[in-house]
């Protein structure tokens, strides 16, 4: 009697299909789907370097701790600042906030210049990648590092007493206007870095700009204090925009937080194509 055939071992769908990606590479991410893909590796990108050394974190922290304890707490005794009956550490916050974000973003641009050295940044733009997709995603990856060191300011305010809102949308709205607003900073450290091309360059002009933007906001004191032509370039300074929409969704006081949330959204929207058309020269 002959032998029964043997019976050939069944594969699975998953398999088959699990080999038939090690043969073949998965199909590029394209159109609408690549923007996202790119935003998100970057993101993650940041999540790992913060993950492998959270010293940063610390460090930055000191500033704003200064800042609220000496600086907010002597003021608040003093009384020398309108506020509309607000304590002046809860009117200052807000700024403290903002202020943190900015610090980190504004030097977002020595980043990309070290890329270029490393040779990182030309293999980047030899992938199919849109320029603008690069930097959008820096830039929010810039949002993502700039909101853990809110929420690092936020804990410390807390702390100290400060009314601070706990309502989960306006936590919400406050985590959008940190990233626009990092966004649009890191997006302009990137194009002064695209101007500049030099990383010691970029860091003199970003020490230079980085206190007027600052005290030439509403982040100490309300515009109305000001002499007429700090007033004037406050209503221009995308950080006063920032201040108040958290200042608004923080700790309740009047705030224009649709109109401030449309100037960051465009700002940053004008931020990433300036960085863009410079990007090929900073890789030359």
């Amino acid at each position: 009697m002959s032998e029964a055939p043997a019976v050939l071992p069944t594969v699975s769908a998953e398999r088959v299909e699990g080999i038939d990606l090690l043969l073949r590479p998965p199909r590029p991410r394209a159109g609408w789907r690549l923007l996202p893909a790119r935003v998100g590796a970057m993101c993650t990108v940041e999540l790992q370097k913060l993950r492998h050394d959270r010293t940063e974190v610390y460090t930055r922290a000191i500033q704003p701790a200064l800042w609220l304890l000496i600086f907010g707490q002597t003021f608040t005794r003093i009384r020398a600042i309108p506020t509309g009956g607000i304590p002046y550490i809860d009117y200052m916050a807000p700024g403290i906030i903002a202020q943190s974000a900015m610090f980190i973003a504004i030097f977002y641009g020595i980043q990309i210049i070290w890329e270029r050295d490393a040779g990182i940044l030309n293999k980047l733009l030899v992938t199919p990648t849109p320029r603008s997709a690069l930097i959008t995603g820096k830039a929010f990856a810039a949002g993502l590092k700039s909101l853990i060191q809110a929420l690092v300011v936020v804990v410390i305010a807390a702390l100290l007493g400060v009314a601070l809102t706990w309502n989960p949308l306006k936590l919400l709205g406050v985590a959008g206007i940190v990233v626009l607003g990092s966004a649009f900073f890191s997006c302009l450290s990137m194009t002064i870095a695209g101007i500049v091309i030099s990383r010691d360059r970029l860091m003199g002009i970003g020490q230079a700009i980085t206190m007027p933007l600052f005290f030439g906001s509403n982040a100490l004191y309300p515009i109305s204090v000001m002499p007429g032509w700090l007033q004037a370039i406050s209503k221009i300074n995308p950080l006063s925009y920032e201040v108040d929409a958290l200042r608004g969704l923080l700790i309740g006081a009047h705030a224009h937080v649709a109109l401030d949330f449309g100037v960051l959204l465009v700002a940053a929207l004008i931020g990433i194509t300036a960085a863009s058309s410079l990007l090929g020269r900073l890789a030359r």
